[in-house]
This record gives structure tokens, C-alpha cells and sequence, in this order.
């Protein structure tokens, strides 16, 4: 072997060593094209954002809800639930607003099924372009249905595919405090939570939040072209803390609301808190859910003016089911991430929220 031979075997370790493949995607617009958004859908888009964004700025009173399956496996189903939602929201929605959970990318601990746009078909294919195709399409025929739609966004490059059609976004308990998700948070045009780190603590996600305000410049890809660009944000005023609980147990009681209006106050941000209804603030038990809302409205009814909604995992029917060899032996309506509550506690959860809050403002 030569010199110039073994300095290019030299350089092969240099690049992509690990990598085993490199598949090209088509650039966000021509996915924007080929499932384009109609203008009925556009506008539930922009009205839901602009009430949410008065919810979290203190200037609608009513209660932000976001309400749905942990993750998206089946698209038929997430229509079904949909269905079901659109008919709920519009019972309560004088005291709850309500936006649909449509979440497609799931952080793992170690490993697992990582969701819909990963691997949408759930056997390790991982065919991201069939995932954010199933994605957008499912985002556009949700909002179509007259229901606005809430995801986690977790990849910084997936908002140029499918965040048009987003009224509001979560920023993970897992990257919280990562740098990358701050910037993205910082040049979306919804509003966004930040959820406290998984040992509970909230001021990761109070810096995180204030961080997102502020002005940041970062590297992504632009919508056109594919090409990667210096994005330059003005900031999102419109983020907020959200409570989830931690490695300590839950956090939803009055006395840890107290704590992070101090923080939020010192931060110089405004009292705007979500609180999670399931995670570690129902220790995993989707079917405690109920419990945490019921003191959630007791808090807004002894006068709280900070908690400004909660989040539920629901799904058509309750628990959570493992991943099958066959998929064909999947049970309809089950969530295969986080176990859920069902639809029927669902309901009565989110009307005796409003019949309570209802005779409150009487």
C-alpha cells in the first residue's frame, strides 16, 4: 500500500464511522405541498394559537387543557379519539380549552419504540419519511375536524415538516435543559412548556423558559431548500413552566405551586403554570389522574391565579399494552408507551372540572 492509498484508508476513520447507511429526505416544502393544509384548517391553527397564547399570558381565564394518548401508534384510532375530543370540547370549552395530544416522538431512558415519525410502522424499519408523512397528514385531518393539535417536539429538525400545524408545544422533562431544544423553543410560532427535569427540579425549566424569551441564533434547515441555515430568533414571549413531578414524588399541591411562583418571580417571568396530571404526579397510575385535577380546581377555586392548565394521557380505552411480535394482536384503543386513562373517565374528569368551575364564576 502506497502512501496516498493509506492516507485514504486513514480518512475513512474520520467520518461516519458508525454510520451504516444515509438516506436522503425530500425538503420540507415539498412535503408542505403534498399534504398541504386547507383554509378552514389554517384558521382553527391560528385562532387556537392566539387562545392559548392569552391563556398563558393571563388574559383568558379559562383552563388550558391538553388531552390525549401518550403517543400516536395507529393514525385511525388518533382519528377516532379525535372524534370523541371534538364533541367534549365544545361541552366544556367555556371553562377548559381544549387541544388535542398528538405526540409522535418519544424520548427513551435507555431504549425502545421512539414513536410514530421513527418508526412508524413499530418493527425496527425506521422509515422516517413514511413517519413524517403519516405525521403531517394526521396533524392536518385532526385540525380539519375542527380540534388543534399539542405535540413534543424533540428532533430539531422536524418542526420545518409539521410544526405549521401545531397550537402548542411541549419541550420535554429530558431536554429541558438542553441548549439546542431552548433555541428551537426561542423561533417557534406557538407557544411553549417547559416541563421540570425528571428529579423534580423546576428551576431547569424556569431558566429554560426565560431562555426561550430571549433572542437566539442556531443552525437548521431552512424550509425550501433543505439547505442548513443560521436561524436568528426574536425570542417566543409566549413559554411557560410545567409540573410533572419527579424522582421525589409528585409536585401538583399548593405548596409547590407557592415555590415556583417565587422562582418564576424572582426569574422576572409571568405566574403561568401547567400542571401534568399523570407521570410521577400520579406515580405512573393513569387511573390517580382524576385526583390531581380535583386538586388542581380546588387550588383555582380557593383563588389561585397562576395554574393556568394541566395535561392529561387519555386514550379510547384505558392502561397500556406491550409491544407484540404480531402486531395483529394489537388491542384497539391501548397506548403501547404510557398507560392512559380512558375516554369515559376522561369525560367525566374534564366535565366535573367545568360544572365546578362553572358555578364558581356564577
Amino acid at each position: 500500500m502506497n502512501a496516498e492509498q493509506k492516507f485514504k484508508e486513514v480518512k475513512k476513520q474520520l467520518f461516519n464511522k458508525h454510520i451504516k447507511n444515509i438516506e436522503a429526505l425530500p425538503v420540507p416544502e415539498s412535503l408542505h405541498q403534498a399534504i398541504p393544509i386547507s383554509e378552514e384548517a389554517a384558521q382553527i391553527i391560528v385562532d387556537a394559537r392566539e387562545v392559548v397564547k392569552n391563556i398563558v399570558n393571563l388574559e383568558d381565564n379559562r383552563l388550558l387543557a391538553i388531552v390525549g394518548p401518550c403517543s400516536i401508534h395507529d393514525t385511525e384510532q388518533a382519528i377516532e379519539y379525535a372524534k370523541l375530543l371534538k364533541t367534549l370540547r365544545e361541552e366544556v370549552e367555556d371553562q377548559i380549552f381544549v387541544v388535542m395530544r398528538v405526540y409522535f416522538e418519544k424520548p427513551r431512558t435507555v431504549l425502545g419504540w421512539k414513536g410514530l415519525i421513527y418508526d412508524p410502522y413499530i418493527d425496527d424499519s425506521f422509515d422516517m419519511l413514511t413517519g413524517l408523512q403519516k405525521a403531517r397528514t394526521l396533524l392536518r385531518d385532526i385540525n380539519e375536524i375542527g380540534v388543534p393539535c399539542a405535540t413534543e417536539l424533540l428532533d430539531p429538525l422536524v418542526p420545518q415538516f409539521i410544526a405549521d400545524l401545531v397550537s402548542w408545544t411541549a419541550i420535554g422533562a429530558r431536554t429541558t435543559e438542553s441548549q439546542t431544544h431552548r433555541q428551537m423553543a426561542s423561533g417557534l410560532s406557538m407557544p411553549v412548556g417547559f416541563k421540570n427535569s425528571t428529579n423534580g427540579d423546576f428551576a431547569v425549566a424556569i431558566n429554560a423558559a426565560k431562555a426561550a424569551q430571549g433572542p437566539q441564533s442556531f443552525l437548521g434547515i431552512n424550509q425550501q431548500e433543505g439547505r442548513v441555515c443560521i436561524f436568528h430568533t426574536e425570542g417566543n414571549a409566549d413559554t411557560h413552566l410545567i409540573l410533572r413531578g419527579g424522582s421525589d414524588g409528585p409536585n401538583y399541591g399548593s405548596e409547590y405551586v407557592a415555590a415556583a411562583e417565587a422562582f418564576l418571580e424572582k426569574a422576572g417571568l409571568k405566574k403561568a403554570i401547567m400542571i401534568d396530571c399523570n407521570h410521577a404526579n400520579s406515580n405512573k397510575d393513569p387511573y390517580k389522574q382524576p385526583d390531581v385535577l380535583e386538586d388542581i380546581v380546588k387550588q383555582k377555586l380557593d383563588g389561585n391565579k397562576s395554574i393556568i392548565g394541566f395535561m392529561i394521557e387519555s386514550h379510547i380505552n384505558g392502561g397500556s399494552q406491550n409491544i407484540p411480535k404480531d402486531l395483529s394482536e394489537l388491542k384497539h384503543g391501548i397506548s403501547i408507551t404510557d398507560a392512559c386513562i380512558d375516554f369515559e373517565n376522561t369525560s367525566k374528569m374534564l366535565k366535573s372540572a367545568a360544572e365546578a368551575l362553572r358555578k364558581f364564576k356564577v
